[in-house]
């Protein structure tokens, strides 16, 4: 359907395929328009749960890192810590999480899961888990490896290589 997002599955027809045939020749466009196929049924997989795909990831990492201070959270995270501070808010307000002062930086929080945050994570990375699985069906498990093996090289280039493209 013209002007809506693709869902998982959804394979553009060939019209919308020809039509933006140059830009798929670029592996960042076509990193996007997958981002979004992948986004949307992930924040769907989340939902139920009341979180979505930048909650989650806040929540995995702080279950991962007990202690862990805010400034640390963004860089893991990396997003700017004005737009931590509201996903944090929202995991406290729903009991996922707590703010701790940090015991080595009075001025910094450590942040601790709670146990509910705990549970809901297990939850909400079996969610996730078929998420991923319903997603990359198209790929064999080989294919899969070694997508993510791409990305990472992508993210962090070995010395030497460039990510110019």
């Amino acid at each position: 359907m013209p002007g809506s997002s693709p869902r998982a599955g959804d394979r553009p027809d060939d019209s919308l395929i020809a039509a933006d045939r140059t830009l798929r020749q670029f592996s960042g466009y076509t990193m996007k328009r997958a981002f979004h196929v992948i986004q949307s049924d992930l924040n769907a997989a989340l939902a139920p749960l009341g979180l979505r795909m930048l909650s989650f990831s806040a929540l995995v990492v702080v279950v991962d890192n007990p202690g862990l201070r805010q400034s640390q959270l963004a860089e893991v995270l990396a997003i700017e810590r004005p737009n931590l501070v509201l996903v944090i808010d929202e995991l406290e307000r729903a009991g996922l999480i707590c703010r701790n002062p940090s015991p080595d930086d009075r001025r910094a929080y450590a942040l601790d899961p709670t146990e509910e945050g705990r549970a809901l994570c297990g939850t909400a990375i079996h969610a996730v888990q078929e998420h991923e699985d319903r997603v990359a069906r198209a790929l064999a498990e080989p294919e899969r490896q070694a997508l993510i093996a791409a990305l990472l090289r992508i993210e962090t280039p070995e010395e030497g290589e460039t990510s110019d493209g």
